[in-house]
């Protein structure tokens, strides 16, 4: 009988520390789930910034908001005073958290590259399936491929390689890397269409021109070594040759 009454004195007291415990832990659980939701307010982005943006140009583009802890990558800022003196060093889209891994020196910026000695610059704007997808980034060497219509059915339209080896000075609208909503990097597509800035002598700067005015360009990836000679005007009859 007293053994009994042991026993099942021993399941009560167990049975009371089981609740406790099951208690204890749904509070803390139901704790540690309101502290996820729990809402922080962050730096995002409101509107598009290019690469090489001084900070102190981009409260314009920013707008602070609440956003639940859970959601918060890790490095978001609160605010620019950290990145005094700094510019953006790839293209900061729409929505996505402000980083300090997104800035950098002026003289550290990724493709920053030398203009050559009087040299023009000219920005052209195509098609990013004319610009290898929106893929150039500054530095790159294109080479400018011109087409010209026919006036009438009996001229055939014309290409023609006419400018090796322009030097790209900046790429707005191309790709570019931004961060999901776990904090992961991941690739931006680029618009649906790209602005390429050149520098090139200025005889060719003419051409340039020209062909954007009037015809339609085309953008290739030149290697330094490749051989400039062996070109030709492709038309109708060359190309079914």
């Amino acid at each position: 009988m007293i053994r009994r009454i042991i026993i099942g004195g021993l399941a009560l007291v167990l049975a009371v520390v089981g609740g406790a415990l099951t208690f204890a832990y749904a509070t803390g659980a139901d704790a540690r789930a309101m502290a996820r939701m729990a809402p922080e307010q962050v730096l995002v982005v409101s509107q598009a910034i290019p690469q090489g943006t001084p900070v102190e140009s981009i409260a314009e583009s920013l707008s602070v908001q609440e956003i639940p802890s859970a959601a918060v990558v890790p490095g978001a800022l609160t605010d620019l005073s950290s990145l005094s003196g700094q510019v953006t060093t790839t293209e900061l889209q729409v929505g996505e958290q402000l980083l300090a891994t997104r800035f950098a020196a002026p003289e550290a910026l990724p493709g920053a590259v030398e203009i050559p000695a009087g040299a023009h610059q000219l920005t052209i704007e195509l098609e990013s399936r004319r610009v290898l997808g929106g893929e150039l980034v500054p530095g790159d060497l294109v080479g400018i491929f011109v087409t010209r219509d026919g006036a009438d059915e009996a001229i055939s339209a014309e290409t023609h390689l006419v400018i090796n080896k322009a030097l790209v000075t900046d790429v707005r609208g191309g790709v570019s890397m931004g961060v999901d909503e776990n904090g992961n990097e991941v690739e931006n597509g680029p618009a649906g269409t790209v602005s390429v800035t050149i520098a090139v002598p200025t005889a060719e700067a003419e051409l340039v021109v020209y062909a954007a005015e009037e015809e339609r360009i085309w953008l290739s990836l030149e290697s330094p070594d490749a051989p400039e000679d062996g070109t030709r005007i492709v038309d109708r009859e060359v190309i079914f040759q």
